[in-house]
């Protein structure tokens, strides 16, 4: 079990990195999770929701992604207010001061428990993975993903520290300090992260971590900036790009309050075609060749904020002058004509008129659509993949071209002229599609080649492995397993 003296020290994509190692070695590795609080989900082959890390890290471990994986996700809706998905499904919002001091504890705790032990009957080793610190001691008594999840698994727990922002004798020996004796015994190694420079200059600091904490440093990890794994949640956006560049088609992604699923754009990242920045100045879309608008926990109150900065009218100005916009889940109901949410399924607002770019009108209501869909686009019999997570009935109000067709025949999305507006996250994925979008750019695409996502994921995956690998002393690790776990494989 890798856990963190804090958040974003890189607990998931150390993760990500063992089921891809232990997968290589020759186990059946599967990642799990307690509890994610993110607003990046992704939809399991069964129609359930999870967080996209668990996802990743299932990719990681060459398996299908299943809800035990992650059996309680939190998605902020406000700042204070989170909607609760258990095993897959909704089952409402709370405020975080009823969620976390409420009776229903208890309940949440035999849930998460029992995804884990049948996650544990099916898969050989499980690679556990905490959440933020595990030194919240006023968190203590309702903790189900940290401390209290490894007792329950009997893991053996890694501590992973940060050194690039400081303080990593302090957080590495304060966390420890601050478990109960129970706990402590549970913490067999220490993983420092993202290390700069040369490596043997912190060999001291090593064998000082060693001796003032009692338990050994199984490895120090280098930082890497040439190895590319989804990011957790938007945590991270704020290392994106803000600005166009010359010589490339520009898109621009409107930067969302309630930005969900911002994973979408990855593909485009990293496309030598494309350069993708990230917005939410109206005067930048003037900049851009595409602009997307992406998907949204909260979508009339993003759509309110767009119209008070002038980004509403800087998105139809966009299209007026001919150039692409799209928009995806969330950004799709936005550039219709209304949207209605008269149960106060996200928010207070109950109406608000649309962007009016393509002739539908949604209302959110009933259950949250979750599934992973294979679709062909405008008429194409080649089968693409993708996945939808949304709220809501959107209704067609005009004979327009639809976009997509699913295997089942139902349709998804439609376009008028240069506005396109999909369900299907993941949609950018797919080489055929990104190339159908920039084709009205092809002349600053010229001579540079296609980019294929999925070959690019397994590469990465590997990279991290090697990577991580050359930094650990994985005997270490291997003896730190359970021996059952070693034997029964």
């Amino acid at each position: 079990m890798f856990v963190g003296t804090g958040s974003d020290v890189g607990k998931s994509v150390i993760a990500a990195a063992f089921c891809r190692i232990l997968k290589q070695d020759g186990y059946t590795p599967a990642p799990f999770k307690a509890q994610n609080m993110a607003l990046n989900s992704f939809a399991t082959p069964e129609g359930f929701e999870i967080g996209r890390a668990q996802a990743v890290q299932a990719e990681a471990a060459g398996i299908p992604c299943h809800t035990d994986m992650n059996p309680l996700l939190l998605k902020p809706s406000a700042d204070t207010i989170c909607q609760v998905v258990l095993n897959g499904k909704s089952i409402g919002n709370q405020h975080a001061i009823d969620y976390f001091t409420s009776n229903n504890k208890e309940v949440l705790r035999k849930e998460v428990c029992s995804a884990f032990d049948r996650l544990n009957a099916r898969y050989n080793p499980i690679v556990l993975e905490g959440a933020g610190s595990i030194s919240e001691i006023n968190l203590r008594q309702v903790d189900l993903v940290n401390m209290s999840m490894a007792a329950h698994a009997q893991a053996a727990v890694i501590l992973v520290a940060d050194i690039d922002r400081g303080g990593v004798f302090a957080s590495v020996y304060g966390s420890i300090l601050l478990l109960t004796e129970e706990e402590r015994k549970l913490v067999k190694g220490i993983l420092i992260n993202k290390f700069r420079g040369d490596l043997r200059l912190f060999e001291s600091g090593v064998k000082m971590l060693e001796d003032l904490c009692g338990i050994p440093v199984i490895g120090v990890v280098p930082y890497f900036r040439d190895i590319h794994i989804e990011e957790e949640d938007s945590v991270m956006l704020h290392t994106k790009n803000r600005t166009a560049k010359v010589g490339k088609v520009n898109i621009a992604v409107v930067l969302l309050q309630h930005m969900s699923n911002f994973t979408d754009f990855n593909p485009l990242e990293h496309d030598e075609r494309i350069h993708l920045f990230y917005t939410n100045e109206a005067n930048d879309l003037t900049l851009a060749d595409i602009v997307i608008v992406p998907g949204t926990k909260n979508t009339l109150a993003d759509l309110q904020m767009l119209r008070k900065t002038g980004m509403a009218q800087a998105i139809i100005q966009h299209q007026t002058a001919g150039k692409t916009v799209l928009g995806i889940c969330g950004g799709y109901q936005m550039l219709g004509n209304d949207l209605h949410d008269p149960e106060c399924i996200e928010s207070e607002l109950k109406h608000l008129p649309g962007l009016n770019l393509l002739p539908i009108s949604t209302t959110l209501e009933g259950d949250k659509i979750t599934r992973q869909v294979q679709f062909c686009f405008l008429g194409s019999k080649k089968k693409f993949v993708g996945y939808e997570i949304h709220n809501g009935r959107t209704d067609i109000l005009a004979k327009v071209e639809m976009l997509n067709e699913l295997e089942n025949g139902q349709k998804d999305g439609c376009f008028v002229g240069n506005c396109y507006g999909t369900y299907i996250h993941g949609i950018l994925d797919n080489t055929d599609f990104v190339d159908f979008l920039l084709k009205p750019y092809i002349a600053k695409t010229e001579n540079r080649q296609a980019f294929d996502y999925f070959k690019f994921k397994e590469e990465q995956f590997d990279k991290l492995a090697d990577h991580v690998r050359a930094h650990v002393n994985m005997d270490l690790l291997y003896k730190m397993i359970k021996p059952q776990t070693i034997n029964e494989h």
